[in-house]
């Protein structure tokens, strides 16, 4: 008689070799279509564009086999929190798809909500339809002190605010874990997984499983500014509780003897310093930006991609525009960048310029909504139309789902934004 666990290792032995059966008769047939269709030159730029898309998506599958099911119904079992910080300056853009591609994907996870009270916060109504949230927090922003010690270790170059916009970011990162230690006291438990993202990341695809990897802290690949990716994490609770307490741990990188550092070179001599260890993956989201800045990018400029690279894009700064570079141009462009600076993997032709010397091009809406498709392009438009008392009605039901709620009342959240009617 066959023992439970034998049985079970020959379904799986099984049911291994059927997928990888299944992945070969895919295999062969796109190979063999790649062959014939590189034949014809004229067709070149397609079959790159479309033998890198299925092959990021292969290799993706193969990254997780046989044990792709085994992660997912892991995390479904886990406990995650999900904090968002930042302005929502252009939330209509990139909220949608903070919902579908991480929120929904991972519907048991509880979102932390960390933001600026300003006159775009109304659009953070959006996130009526997150399945889960635990607290909220919308805040008047004010000075923090400056230390001796963060005056030593951090430096005003290279940020729009100085010493003080550096401190009001890591006051928002950390701010994170003091709502999630908050939640965990009152409920009795502890999160297994923290997911920390900014409002202005727009998802191009879902947040996948692997990147879950504990006593590890994973972060994006590229635009290093000389430290570590800081626009996203993720790890366990141990790793995330010191990678997102930004502010405290600063007296530990002053003893260390850490000087003059930005945000990111800050942020790898933290974790460095605490001897966590980390992986840095390519991630499918961009932060949109409405800055602008030279192009051609120099040796130590900032590159802005199209929103619609193929990507996966690990944080890079982005717009809606119709690119003006592209192929070779991409190659020239990108090749003569500091790869220890802002940097963005660009092979395979994974990546697409927008020239961001000026303004937002006249007709975004149409390229932004044509890139993100019908679902998230009608919530951008639900946003632009939105009436004041829609708004208060959508809050309203926000604030009934949260187990904790620090903000001004819909009232003055959306009559900041709105007023009577937004035009």
């Amino acid at each position: 008689m066959i023992k439970k666990p034998q049985k079970v290792n020959m379904f799986i032995k099984k049911w291994s070799e059927l997928d990888w059966r299944l992945l070969f008769l895919v295999v062969v047939p796109l190979s063999f279509l790649f062959f014939v269709s590189s034949l014809t030159s004229t067709h070149l730029n397609s079959v790159v564009s479309l033998r890198s898309f299925i092959f990021s998506n292969l290799s993706d599958f193969i990254s997780l086999h046989p044990h792709s099911a085994n992660a997912v119904r892991s995390l479904d079992r886990s406990r995650i929190a999900v904090c968002l910080v930042g302005g929502a300056r252009r939330f209509e853009l990139t909220g949608p798809s903070i919902l579908e591609k991480v929120l929904k994907r991972y519907p048991n996870s509880d979102l932390f909500l960390h933001c600026p009270m300003d006159k775009n916060a109304f659009k953070l109504s959006l996130l009526r339809t997150a399945p889960r949230l635990a607290s909220v927090r919308i805040f008047e922003q004010k000075l923090v002190p400056e230390t001796g010690e963060q005056v030593r270790v951090l430096t005003a170059a290279n940020s729009p605010n100085g010493i003080q916009g550096l401190l009001q970011y890591f006051n928002l990162v950390e701010g994170c874990i003091t709502m999630i230690e908050s939640h965990q006291k009152q409920h009795g438990f502890t999160y297994d997984w923290i997911v920390r993202t900014r409002v202005d990341g727009y998802w191009s695809a879902p947040l996948h499983p692997r990147n879950f990897v504990a006593g590890r802290y994973t972060v994006p690949y590229g635009s290093v500014y000389g430290g570590l990716n800081d626009r996203l994490g993720i790890g366990d609770f141990f790793t995330s509780k010191i990678a997102l307490s930004r502010l405290a741990l600063i007296p530990e990188i002053d003893k260390a003897g850490y000087r003059q550092l930005n945000s990111e070179s800050a942020f790898k001599a933290q974790l460095t310093t605490l001897n966590i260890s980390y992986a840095e993956n390519r991630l499918p989201f961009c932060v949109v930006t409405d800055r602008t800045y030279e192009f051609p990018p120099a040796r130590l400029g900032v590159p802005v991609a199209a929103m619609s690279s193929l990507g996966p894009l690990s944080g890079a700064k982005c717009r809606p525009c119709s690119p003006v570079c592209k192929d070779g141009c991409v190659a020239n462009v990108m090749s003569s960048l500091d790869k220890g600076w802002s940097w963005t993997d660009w092979g395979n032709g994974t990546l697409e310029l927008c020239n961001a010397q000026g303004e937002w091009e006249k007709g975004w809406e149409k390229i932004f909504d044509r890139v993100a498709g019908q679902k998230l392009a009608q919530e951008r438009k639900r946003v632009k139309s939105l009436k004041l008392e829609e708004c208060i009605g959508d809050f309203r039901e926000m604030k009934k789902k949260a187990f904790k709620w620090e903000a001004p009342t819909p009232e003055e959240i959306c009559g900041l934004g709105l007023g009577v009617s937004q035009n």
